[in-house]
């Protein structure tokens, strides 16, 4: 059983991993990056997260260190997404603004949502589900980590900061995640969990729901 859990989980990382390393690489191509920076900002954003909350939760080196796994999948990905941007490079008519802005919302919020239900289970897995504000905290770091140092190397404010409920919805979709494990649900937990989150981002970039900010 624990077993299948760690694969049922490691899948789930991976596709978290493409996810995050494409949302990074779009960012690093609107921000007019070249090939090492397109691939740089994609294992960051896609590994980022996961070595913070290694590092809150105990764990040296962080496992995006020990695995090659995951910044071989990231890199792999963002690769892919500057190939494909280099050869729509050479037909402009064919280059659409908007669908690289839909394509960043809707992989953000993949990344985002699996990446917060793993850093809960990653507390749960060391500690426990008795104390929920670290297992929450673990997986709002999991989820936002590499989004937030991503931003910063662009030199832009980060998402989490300015708009769509980003770390709210990754809030939101970790409680869910550990109630539902406190309720012995721990598969259902991680789809339940990071389905909350995507469907959470997707209402609130289309409705443009955001926090309260004051306009000067």
């Amino acid at each position: 059983m624990i077993s299948m859990m760690s694969d049922y989980i490691l899948i789930f990382e991976l596709i978290g991993t493409v996810a995050f390393a494409i949302s990074g690489a779009s960012v690093g191509l609107r921000s007019r990056s070249d090939l090492f920076g397109v691939l740089a900002l994609g294992i960051v954003t896609a590994t980022g997260g996961g070595v913070i909350r290694d590092l809150v939760l105990g764990v040296i080196p962080p496992s995006g260190f020990t695995d090659p796994i995951y910044v071989i999948t990231a890199a792999v990905s963002s690769a892919i997404v500057f190939a494909v941007a280099y050869l729509k490079s050479r037909h402009p008519s064919n280059l659409n603004v908007e669908n690289w802005k839909q394509l960043l919302l809707v992989m953000d919020s993949i990344g985002l949502g699996i990446f917060t239900v793993v850093g809960v289970h990653s507390a749960i897995s060391r500690y426990g589900t008795g104390n929920g504000f670290l297992c929450v905290f673990s997986g709002l770091v999991t989820g936002v980590g590499g989004g937030l140092l991503r931003d910063m190397m662009v030199d832009r404010l980060p998402d989490i900061f300015r708009k769509h409920v980003y770390a709210v919805a990754s809030i939101i979709g970790a409680e869910v995640c550990l109630i539902l494990c406190r309720l012995n649900l721990a598969s259902f937990s991680i789809a339940a969990g990071a389905a909350v989150i995507v469907v959470v981002r997707v209402l609130a970039a289309h409705f443009q729901w955001n926090l309260p900010r004051i306009e000067q």
